[in-house]
């Protein structure tokens, strides 16, 4: 029985490969560097606040969340900078992402559980494991839920 789910990919650091469910992808959206409003006394990979359908919208560097350099290093600020929304309970929180690949169909049954000595702890609280996709390299199935609930912006959301 086929029981495939839409994830949306894109890539992480250099060379990695990562995919979220689409399940919880509200929009996605590019995002002027300039429009970000920036938050003081927040940890350097919260970029700050955007103005989104006349919502507050808290904007996260996952990359820099997740262990990676930060994803400005190299862009000027009149980039724009694509931005995937998410979506758990009623909360939304954006990231920007350096390269959107594709929307792509995998089978949650086919996801690898994360051993702890695999990822760093960094990764780990945000990861629900991972695929091996057909040129067998590891694609980060990132953990939605994880990401929007972080104590670090769920107490100013």
């Amino acid at each position: 029985m086929e029981t495939q789910e839409k994830f949306l990919s894109f890539t992480l650091g250099s060379n990695d490969k990562a995919v979220i469910s689409l399940q919880h992808v509200t929009e996605v959206l590019q995002v002027s560097l300039t429009d970000i409003c920036s938050v003081p006394q927040m940890p350097s990979c919260v970029l700050g606040i955007y103005n989104w359908r006349g919502e507050m919208l808290w904007l996260v560097d996952l990359e820099e969340l997740l262990g990676y350099p930060s994803l400005l290093q190299g862009f000027n600020l009149i980039s724009k900078m694509m931005t995937v929304i998410l979506e758990i309970d009623g909360k939304y929180l954006g990231f920007l992402v350096r390269n959107l690949m594709d929307i792509e169909w995998l089978d949650p049954n086919q996801i690898k559980l994360p051993s702890a000595n695999l990822f760093s702890p960094k990764i780990s609280e945000f990861l629900q494991g991972y695929f091996i996709n057909a040129v067998e390299e590891m694609v980060f199935n990132l953990d939605a839920a994880a990401i929007v609930k972080y104590p670090m912006w769920a107490s100013q959301n």
